[in-house]
């Protein structure tokens, strides 16, 4: 597994956008990156649920959540299929809980803050649409990358400088 340190990606590329720095680093992983695949949801984890099912080999999910710091948009079970389905990560601009158990789990995960209330599931949301949040706009099919120091977005896939 690729072990990628943003700050030596952003100086490689310096054309890469840097989400400003509202999130923590919550996943197994220190550590991941890959094409992303857009969720835009607001206190409801349908579409995420959902897509943990999904093979996620070389992806990253980026979870738009307006936010909310109201409930939780991953938990362990969700965040131990994706493990088991291969994604590299999830982004959440929102909270997740069950922290103690994805610390354990091989996946990348960064969000907000966490939160012990589950979300309300009533099938709402939209799949690969551009999002918008953390100074930077992002579309399905750019990539990201993100580490202890923080999240990168690119256009284009990265490799980590020799």
């Amino acid at each position: 597994m690729t072990q990628y340190v943003t700050p030596d990606l952003c100086d490689a590329y310096p054309e890469v956008e840097v989400l400003e720095p509202i999130f923590s680093n919550y996943g197994g992983r220190e550590s991941f990156g890959g094409e992303i695949v857009t969720i835009k949801c607001f206190e409801d984890n349908s579409l995420v649920k959902e897509n943990v099912d999904k093979p996620g080999k070389g992806k990253v999910m980026v979870v738009d959540g307006g936010g909310s710091t109201r409930n939780a948009l991953l938990g362990d079970m969700l965040a131990e299929k994706a493990a088991k389905n291969g994604w590299e990560g999830i982004i959440v601009y929102g909270c997740i809980r069950d922290v103690d158990v994805i610390m354990e789990t091989d996946l990348g995960v960064q969000a907000l803050g966490t939160h012990p209330r589950k979300t309300d599931k009533k099938g709402i949301g939209e799949m690969n649409v551009t999002v918008k949040f953390a100074g930077v706009t992002i579309k399905p099919g750019m990539y990201a990358y993100a580490d202890n120091n923080g999240i990168i977005i690119s256009e284009k896939p990265l490799s980590m400088p020799e």
